[in-house]
């Protein structure tokens, strides 16, 4: 983690130098200054996928809850295909569509991204729950508990790998998905490689791509790790 953490800091702040480095086995191509630096790309694209992904766990979380609670089948069911749903429907589509309403900007990615992360966390919240023991649950109604306070001190804590690993997929599906946010106005990584598409230049592509990889790995590695350090 400690090693893409640096990677991902070097790359940013000294992209310049690095590509100056390899310039002889680059192709030939006209320089095309950035209007905004590369750090503050980062903070942009870390800014959509936090407040989006957030969001997505919010709303999941209190409908994997609500599931878990009511035992209601036709609600899990409802929920699972309303989520599948968003699921299916294109990033682009949801940002072309949404920007007669929203205006330009961070606004439809951010729903977009949002839209798309509810599933994979609803579906291990469900999944993690309905995992769990039976051994556990007889245990914990044998000690007088009440269906909240199993949820919350037997449930919840044997599912927390699961949903954790729930997060994790949506957290690197947003990560990477953002970059198509650039296309109407939002900022982040997609930037230098929307730029570098439109102008048929692979070093701009190149700059917002290799960092946009370095942090899903980085997500990945954390959320792991937190995983483990869950069990």
């Amino acid at each position: 983690m400690l090693f893409y953490s640096v990677v991902f800091l070097i790359w940013i702040f000294y992209f310049p130098q690095i590509e100056g480095y390899f310039a002889q086995w680059l192709p030939e191509r006209t320089r095309i200054l950035a209007r905004t630096p590369l750090y503050v790309l980062a903070w942009q694209h870390i800014f959509i996928v936090g407040v989006s992904t957030s969001l997505a766990i919010a709303t999941a979380s209190f409908l994997g809850l609500l599931v878990r609670l009511t035992r209601n089948v036709e609600l899990k069911e409802l929920v699972l295909s309303a989520s599948a749903i968003s699921e299916t429907i294109p990033s682009a589509a949801v940002i072309a569509l949404s920007v007669p309403i929203l205006g330009y900007g961070n606004a439809p990615c951010l729903l977009a991204l949002y839209l798309y992360a509810i599933l994979p966390v609803v579906r291990n919240f469900i999944i993690g729950f309905e995992s769990t023991p039976e051994a556990a649950l007889d245990a914990g109604y044998g000690l007088g508990m009440t269906r909240l306070q199993m949820l919350y001190k037997v449930e919840l804590p044997l599912a927390k790998t699961i949903i954790l690993a729930g997060i994790r997929t949506a957290l690197i599906i947003n990560i990477s998905a953002a970059t198509i946010g650039a296309t109407v106005g939002a900022g982040g990584f997609g930037v230098p490689i929307i730029a570098g598409i439109r102008i048929y230049d692979p070093v701009m592509v190149i700059q917002g791509s290799v960092p946009v990889l370095i942090l899903a790995l980085l997500a990945d590695q954390l959320l792991r790790t937190t995983a483990v350090g869950e069990v």
